[in-house]
């Protein structure tokens, strides 16, 4: 059989025997997310869809496509809308790994392939880089990731282009083996961090970098990284 019709078999085959859950967090992404819900069930991958007090229709939209949708009464932040994510899934589903993606159409659905592709060979956590071609992220979100990416590569001994990349597939093993203890933009950072300290190698691959031009950041540069700073030292007080 011809290399590359093997491996795309392959690749076919552990789509078909693999269970997944795609995650996805969303506050008032009621004009985007159906979209993104559409190509993802097209793929036949099970969705959960955690509503973050959203005040538009994202919970209506989210209705005809998702598996499960959890709402938050209020907005909690998207690192919450996470947490209560994953927990759900580790309480109430079998499952091999989950594949966590933004609602506002900023992670692409036919990328999603390229993390099951890398998955194939045994790797437990496998991180989108947008860093080879950023597109019209924003300037101060260049500027943070590279900062973030830099100071957590260090921290935990590996070469993590996009720390920040929400976009990510992440083992049943990984997330059995820590436990989550922030709650806003720190938790992608905690997830990360502390899945290395157990050992496990993160892999990065290519995706796209989808902005719109003048798209502004959610990010809050000072408070954030702030916040993220303060986590770092709580981890190290812990070791202490």
């Amino acid at each position: 059989m011809n290399v590359r019709v093997h491996e795309f078999v392959s690749l076919i085959y552990n789509l078909r025997t693999m269970k997944v859950w795609v995650l996805i967090p969303a506050y008032n992404e009621g004009a985007t997310i159906g979209e993104l819900l559409r190509e993802i069930k097209q793929k036949d991958l099970s969705v959960l869809v955690i509503d973050d007090g959203s005040s538009d229709d994202t919970s209506m939209v989210s209705a005809r496509y998702a598996d499960r949708l959890l709402k938050n009464e209020r907005n909690l932040g998207k690192g919450t809308s996470l947490k209560k994510g994953i927990a759900y899934l580790l309480r109430n589903n079998t499952f091999d790994c989950i594949v966590t993606m933004d609602a506002d159409g900023q992670h692409s659905p036919v990328d999603i392939d390229k993390f099951f592709e890398a998955a194939r060979n045994g790797e437990h956590f496998i991180v989108g880089n947008r860093m080879n071609d950023p597109g019209n992220m924003p300037k101060i979100r260049v500027m943070t990731n590279k900062f973030m990416s830099w100071f957590i590569s260090r921290l935990v001994g590996q070469h993590i282009p996009d720390t920040q990349c929400g976009f990510r597939l992440i083992s049943r093993k990984v997330l059995e083996s820590i436990k989550i203890e922030t709650n806003k933009f720190e938790v992608e950072s905690e997830i990360l961090i502390k899945a290395a300290k157990n050992s496990f190698l993160i892999k990065s691959i290519p995706v796209h970098s989808i902005y719109a031009k003048n798209q502004r950041s959610k990010i809050h540069p000072f408070a954030d990284t702030v916040r993220f700073i303060r986590f770092v030292f709580s981890l190290h007080d812990e070791k202490s």
